[in-house]
């Protein structure tokens, strides 16, 4: 069962995979409208049984600097990136709770380990969801649900294809879809990849700020 906003996507998704993996059923959903979500985890369960994992991949980028700051696009990147997760684990958890089992994965980024140029909202949404899945995951072990963070760094998509800067160690979506697959059966609470870029950002986390902005400045973009 998948879910995404457009409608005519999904169907022409279900068709082709029909032949490889049997019927897939589709529900069209904006996950930043909190009734939608609540009626169709409702339907799913209605139709399908109990959902067993929840994979929350909902998001969006959109520029955020200094230069032409706006509220707005703020506020659209938290509405769909952080809040759309809320309203789906409000939504999913009562029932895995109930049933002392279930398996939510929250996909976040790297983005979200430390503030990179360019990425004010972005990267303040990422690293709510990562902050969200560490003071939930205590909690989800001693109630039975398996909770993971899923911290990609750049995968080759229409998304990614705006970029205007190089994508280091760029991974083409079947690798990271792989990648995703093996970490959703481990019993890892992070699931990274590629391994090495989420590796030389966390270390970049810890140099002293002097030095870490020093760097930053040297990536920001240029008119």
């Amino acid at each position: 069962m998948v879910s995404a906003r457009r409608g005519e996507a999904l169907a022409d998704l279900a068709r082709e995979l029909a032949g490889e993996s049997g019927t897939l059923a589709v529900y069209p959903l904006d996950v930043t409208d909190r009734e939608a979500v609540a009626s169709a985890v409702k339907a799913i369960e209605a139709e399908a049984g109990p959902i067993g994992l929840a994979l929350l991949n909902a998001g969006t980028h959109r520029e955020v600097m200094a230069k032409g700051f706006s509220a707005d696009d703020v506020r659209a990147l938290i509405e769909l990136n952080l809040m759309g997760c809320v309203y789906c684990l409000e939504t999913v958890l009562p029932g895995m709770i109930s049933r002392g089992c279930g398996h939510v994965a929250l996909v976040s980024s790297v983005a979200g380990y430390l503030g990179l140029p360019t990425s004010a909202g972005y990267g303040a949404t990422k690293a709510g969801l990562i902050n969200m899945a560490e003071a939930l995951k205590p909690e989800c072990d001693e109630l039975g649900i398996k909770l993971q963070i899923v911290n990609p760094g750049f995968v080759k998509t229409p998304l990614t294809d705006k970029n205007p800067f190089p994508m280091p160690f760029l991974m083409a979506v079947d690798d990271a879809a792989k990648a995703m697959v093996a970490g959703l059966e481990s019993r890892r609470f992070e699931v990274i990849f590629p391994r090495r870029l989420a590796y030389i950002l966390k270390t970049l986390k810890l140099l002293p700020y002097p030095l870490f902005f020093a760097l930053m400045r040297k990536v920001l973009p240029r008119e």
